[in-house]
């Protein structure tokens, strides 16, 4: 494990990553390419607690805009979470990969529920550990559960994995003059509202001193190169 620059990361996959150039659900292409990059990684010897969205299936904000009762929205949108874990669990299975659910909502006909200490041993016997259901609660996002799961596991670096190349002044598909950010702060983040991630999950990893490195999961090969030290994407910590 020398050539990496971490023993222990929480990688967050937007659910909207796992659709591929699908308008809904899960593209198997998709899903496949990135358990191996996950297993090629372990392989390697790092250590991975994965967490996923929900947009592909269902976004509880979403629907409460439309009318939907919040909390029953954002519990349908953690149910969406169990889902792409499950799957992402078969893939990993399928390539011969240790790895176990753990979720937030107890289900234990689905899979484990979650604690840090059991997550953390499960994590140093050399599994992967896909944290699913958010916290538990309405009213925090998945982009939230995964800085609380990166402390939780003390994880290394978080890695937030999604469909852009990192951050970025304004939205670049958008605004051709917007200027990309190899580095900044957690404060310049949250003062100029750059979409990071929200506020809440910004101001776990600024408080818990824990580094977040935002890239673009379609780029395949990536999060090895990474892990092995490339400068990929954007990464968010800690000013002088």
């Amino acid at each position: 494990m020398t050539d990496l620059i971490c023993q222990r990361i929480l990688l967050k996959l937007s659910g909207e990553a796992l659709m591929g150039n699908d308008d809904f659900g899960i593209n198997p292409d998709i899903l496949q390419r990135v358990a191996r990059e996950i297993r090629d990684m372990t392989r390697a010897g790092l250590q991975i607690g994965l967490v996923i969205g929900g947009g592909n299936i269902f976004r509880g904000a979403g629907l409460a805009q439309g009318g939907f009762d919040r909390v029953r929205g954002d519990h349908m949108g953690m149910l969406a979470t169990v889902m792409n874990s499950l799957a992402m669990q078969d893939a990993l299975d399928r390539l011969g990969v240790a790895c176990t659910v753990m979720s937030a909502l107890s289900m234990p006909d689905v899979c484990e529920s979650f604690t840090a200490r059991e997550a953390r041993r499960l994590l140093s016997d050399g599994y992967v550990v896909i944290l699913a259901a958010g916290t538990g609660n309405p009213y925090f996002t998945t982009d939230s559960a995964a800085s609380l799961r990166a402390v939780e596991i003390n994880a290394d670096l978080m890695i937030k994995a999604t469909k852009v190349n990192g951050v970025y002044s304004a939205d670049p598909v958008k605004d051709q003059n917007a200027i990309f950010y190899p580095t900044l702060t957690y404060d310049r983040a949250l003062s100029e509202n750059l979409q990071v991630m929200d506020a809440t999950a910004i101001v776990l990893c600024r408080d818990n001193a824990m580094p977040l490195r935002i890239m673009n999961i379609n780029d395949p090969g990536a999060l090895m190169r990474l892990v092995r030290g490339e400068a990929i994407g954007s990464l968010v910590e800690k000013g002088n």
